[in-house]
């Protein structure tokens, strides 16, 4: 998408569903973004979340082993013994990613407030477009009709031809299916039981 922009194509998303997180980052790219009434946006965060089995394994008498090379290889993990040092980097990575997600927001839609909106949270299309995260609400359908009279709209259909080799393949699997019917047919005619 980022490409279609770059390449001077005015570039509108709409937003009929979900567009959070990684979703919104996608639709951000967008010169336009339309949104939905009802439509989910935003969650303009990072997350991560692990499970931890390592007192489990201690009550069963199980050991486990990490070996890594590099201090921060492994910061969290699901069988060993999490350290306060390994959370706090690892709680630096998600705040760096998170400032990532920030600018690249920011960067294609400076109209908004993005620390008011890079909290994590979502809004519905009609408190989304306040917040200046969607400039347009309705839906992808109301936006399609409405360009459709201003526009000559032609209607394609396109049937991929299948290859020789998807052909034969069809053909041989045809002709064993054939071959297995007729001998079931001769096995369950003759009398064995």
């Amino acid at each position: 998408m980022a490409r279609i922009r770059q390449a001077g194509i005015p570039l509108t998303v709409c937003i009929d569903k979900v567009a959070a997180s990684g979703g919104y980052m996608m639709a951000c790219i967008g010169n336009k973004i339309i949104s939905a009434p009802f439509a989910i946006l935003g969650s303009i965060g990072v997350v991560a979340q692990l499970p931890n089995v390592n007192r489990l394994l201690k009550k069963h008498d199980i050991d486990f082993e990490v070996l890594t090379a590099g201090e921060y290889k492994r910061t969290l993990t699901v069988f060993g013994e999490n350290t306060e040092k390994g959370r706090e980097k690892f709680q630096q990575d998600l705040d760096i990613t998170h400032d990532l997600f920030k600018n690249f927001v920011a960067s294609y839609r400076p109209q908004l407030s993005i620390d008011e909106v890079a909290t994590g949270e979502v809004w519905l299309g009609m408190a989304a477009v306040d917040k200046l995260l969607v400039d347009e609400l309705k839906t992808s359908d109301e936006y399609l009709a409405e360009r459709a009279k201003d526009a000559d709209v032609f209607h394609l259909h396109y049937v991929q031809r299948k290859s020789l080799q998807e052909r034969m393949g069809m053909a041989a699997a045809t002709s064993a299916d054939q071959l297995a019917t007729k001998w079931w047919g001769r096995l369950t005619q003759q009398r064995f039981w």
